[in-house]
Formats: structure tokens, sequence, C-alpha cells
């Protein structure tokens, strides 16, 4: 029997910043279908990572594939148009655009519409313009509702409370399509209520196909639905494996706990 290849392989991935090292040789893969929890202390070049992974920065060494093609020097527009979108620890949705087109403008990277419409197409309201932007708008708003955010369509993000924001920019990321989606800190700020929502969106995303790497320093949460927890400390990955043999690890529990 042949094993599929992963679907995501980072091999000794480093990411220096002058002195600083954020990430130092990190390796691991993620199978299609997982669900995986990245964690550690603060500062433990999380973030930094999520970041080499997605295009915003370059890893200064080490390599990233994406269904076995090298991705670790394209830029973030073309890692997702392969199929790889991220939500960002600090909310960053377009506040004076609806709920709907926040999420229409996160479907412009698989749609069609913007190399076939021109600035003059999109003034004339050309039929073929109209009718692009008819899908779009469908196709957001089956997302909006799928996130339970349908009754917010015509409001302005910037209205929306903060539970409802970062479940917007996660209907936004998931109208790109994606394959693979990193979520950083998506339960942040959230109140146990939102949290458990959210657990439960997490789990019917995965239904529908996508695969998901996560952000999380709320452990109810990431051990609750992760397969796989994958631990940072001080930019080294010091364990990986089961929630629950992780949580055991006296290195995890060193790195947090400090004992």
């Amino acid at each position: 029997m042949v094993l599929a290849p992963p679907l995501l392989q980072v091999s000794g991935l480093t990411k220096r910043f002058g002195g600083l090292t954020a990430v130092e040789g990190a390796s691991f893969s993620i199978e299609v279908g997982r669900i995986v929890g990245l964690i550690g202390p603060n500062g433990a070049g999380k973030t930094t990572l999520f970041n080499c992974l997605t295009g915003v920065t370059t890893p200064t060494s080490g390599m990233v594939f994406f269904r076995g093609r090298d991705i670790s020097v394209l830029s973030s527009y073309q890692i997702a148009r392969l199929g790889i979108t991220r939500t960002f620890q600090n909310i960053r949705l377009f506040s004076g655009l609806t709920a709907l087109e926040n999420v229409m403008v996160g479907r412009y990277t698989r749609s069609a519409l913007p190399s076939l419409s021109t600035a003059v197409e999109a003034v004339l309201k050309v039929r073929k313009f109209v009718l692009g932007e008819a899908v779009l708008s469908h196709d957001a708003m089956n997302l909006l509702e799928f996130v339970g955010l349908a009754p917010c369509a015509d409001l302005s993000a910037g209205q929306l409370a903060y539970g409802d924001q970062r479940r917007l920019e996660i209907a936004r990321a998931l109208a790109a399509a994606p394959t693979l989606m990193l979520l950083d800190e998506p339960a942040a700020g959230m109140n146990p209520a939102e949290t458990q929502a959210l657990m439960g969106l997490i789990g019917r995303i995965r239904d529908q196909g996508v695969t998901l790497l996560l952000i999380e320093h709320n452990m109810k949460m990431v051990m609750g639905i992760s397969d796989t927890v994958i631990v940072l400390d001080h930019g080294v990955k010091i364990a990986e494996g089961p929630a629950l043999e992780v949580q055991k690890d006296p290195r995890v529990i060193e790195a947090y706990l400090g004992v």
C-alpha cells in the first residue's frame, strides 16, 4: 500500500532577524484532513513560522513543500492561490466594508473576475462584470451562513462584536477555497461560549475537506480539537504528537511552567 504524501512538509525551517533566531531548524509534516495545534510560550516563534509558511516573510534557510511543491520563495498571493489561507493574531478586516464585502474580497483570490474585468467594465456595469459580482456575492453569503453571520451581512465589519469579527476573518479565509487553513489565535478574546462555538466551527471546516493548522493559547481548546500538537520553545520544536502525550512531556511542562 502506497501512503499518500503529506499535504505540507517543513524541513529545517530557520528564520533569523539579524542576530535573533526566531525559528531554528523546524521540521514537521501535516497530513490531509488533520487538525494540528501549534503551541508554545510567548515569543516561541509561532507567528514567525506562520509568516514563513504563508509568504509574509521568506525563510533564512530550509524548505516548505505544499503538495510536493517548494513554496518557500513564493509570495503570499501565489501561496494563497495554491490553496493556503490564514487569519491573523490581530484582526485585519476592512472595517469600512460590510461583512459580505469582506468575504467577497477573499473570493477574488480564486475568482476569474480580476483577469476578465477592467475598471471600465466595472464603471459601465458590463453584463459579464455584473454576473461575476452576483456569483461572488452568492458564494460569500453562503459562507456567512456557514459561520453564523448571515444576519450581519450588511453591517460594516467595524460594527461587529469581537467574536463575530473573528468568525468573519475565518469566512474570508474560506472564501479563497483553501486546502490548508492557518488560524493564528482564533479564540483570542473570546468568552467560553464563543470558544465552544468556535471549536464546533473548526470541526465543520475540517468536515468540508480543509486541513487546519492553528496557533492557540487556550489549552482546553487546542487539546480538545487537535489530532496532533506541535510545541515550539525559543524557535525550536521540542515536542510533537497526540495531545495527551504532549501534555505529559517533561520538556513541554518545563517550557510552560519553568519547572
